[in-house]
């Protein structure tokens, strides 16, 4: 008999907000976190814009020592868990550290030490590298960071789908105390990849939108959209199994309770065209909590702006629905924090804890010219206030993975 699976803590490193609280309410105000670049001089790059954290400054939550030793993804990531941890009232002194796990996912890990010392390499020669630099730049130390800095000493994993790393990370967390295998998961997705060599990589790739108007640049599902912006931070949630859960009398956000995942296996970027991959997903997640395509109210689609992906989205939410498709509300949160990366699914993940939690729908920022193709409510204008019971969230990744979580009322 399977376990059931609830969310208890929350925790959100974003664009608009260094925690959960900042970041829903900027959800629900439409604040776009997206603006010029100011890590690196832009000059040469035709994308100039990208959703930067806002100050953020690691020695404000962990001593000088333990943040050298960690990159900016390891460091959004543990500070994430930390308020994800208080969150849900986790008291260590009265767990079993190896009943509670990580999952906690990086579609790239860290960009930065390997642009620094590369160019250490070559101006000083092999000598002169860093002896850190592979603990430093690998994606699973954003789960080992987290493992280390909380002691816990579960199951502790790394999921990388590239942009749906959040969002399986969170899946496999949920299979894992399901199957018996823990009591407790850290799960979600930490990135930081806003570098030279991130930007010019996804220009060449003509994925990023080059305009320089911020309230035009992550504009899913409008007819003007024409690529995305990258954005960075964490996204953590805690999971329980339900028994757990009450037994500490822990408050319960939501129940997670169905996971889907595909692959495409089409293409390395574009979708599958017809959207089956991702309808699939969907259906499985449905399927998986034991519900209907009419039980959803509420879609956190992967809405990334790029042409390709919010066409094939909408076919893929429609072959998912079918009549359904027209009546359930649908916004991307990237049109406010640009694209997360691998911490995308697990930041969109608490937009749709919150929404179950509030009773709102956030707007899709910055969609303004309706796109024929696209003709689905996408919660154009403002947000919505109504009742959410059921909502899912989708993520697509690179190499044609499919991840899809159904969260819905406890």
């Amino acid at each position: 008999m399977s376990k059931r699976v609830v969310v208890t803590g929350l925790g959100a490193i974003t664009p608009i907000g260094n925690s959960v609280e900042e970041f829903w309410n900027g959800l629900k105000s439409m604040k776009v976190g997206i603006g010029p670049i100011t890590y690196f001089d832009t000059t040469d790059y035709k994308a100039k814009l990208a959703a930067q954290v806002k100050d953020f400054n690691a020695k404000d939550y962990m001593d000088v020592k333990t943040a050298k030793r960690m990159e900016q993804f390891c460091q959004f990531a543990v500070v994430a868990t930390k308020e994800a941890m208080n969150d849900a009232g986790i008291d260590m002194e009265k767990e079993d550290p190896y009943r509670i796990g990580v999952s906690v996912g990086s579609g790239i890990g860290s960009l930065q030490s390997v642009e620094r010392e590369y160019k250490k390499l070559l101006e000083k020669g092999p000598g002169r590298v860093n002896p850190l630099l592979v603990p430093l730049m690998i994606s699973n130390m954003a789960a080992g960071n987290v493992s280390i800095q909380f002691g816990l000493k579960g199951k502790s994993i790394n999921v990388v789908t590239a942009c749906a790393t959040g969002t399986q990370s969170i899946g496999e967390a949920f299979r894992a105390i399901q199957y018996g295998e823990a009591d407790v998961m850290v799960a979600g997705g930490a990135e930081a990849s806003i570098t030279p060599i991130g930007v010019a990589g996804f220009t060449a790739l003509t994925a990023l939108n080059t305009t320089d108007d911020p309230l035009r640049a992550s504009i899913p599902f409008d007819k003007e959209r024409n690529g995305f912006i990258m954005g960075e931070g964490a996204g953590i949630v805690i999971l329980e199994s339900l028994e757990h859960a009450q037994a500490r009398g822990a408050k319960i956000y939501a129940e997670l309770a169905g996971y889907g995942a595909t692959s495409d296996a089409y293409h390395i970027t574009s979708p599958a065209e017809d959207g089956a991959g991702a309808a699939k997903a969907m259906e499985l997640a449905i399927a998986d909590a034991g519900m209907k395509p009419e039980d959803v109210d509420y879609i956190n689609a992967h809405g990334t702006s790029t042409h390709h992906n919010d066409l094939f989205e909408t076919k893929a939410i429609k072959l998912a629905f079918g009549d359904h498709a027209r009546k359930v509300k649908i916004n991307s949160t990237k049109s406010m924090i640009g694209h997360l990366l691998g911490a995308a699914g697990g930041v969109e993940f608490i937009a749709c804890v919150k929404s179950i939690q509030e009773g709102f729908v956030h707007g899709t920022a910055g969609l303004a010219i309706d796109d024929p193709e696209c003709d689905l409510d996408y919660t154009k204008g403002k947000g919505v206030t109504m009742e959410v019971n059921c909502a899912i969230s989708n993520s697509l990744g690179f190499g044609g993975h499919n991840a899809t979580l159904l969260v819905r009322r406890f």
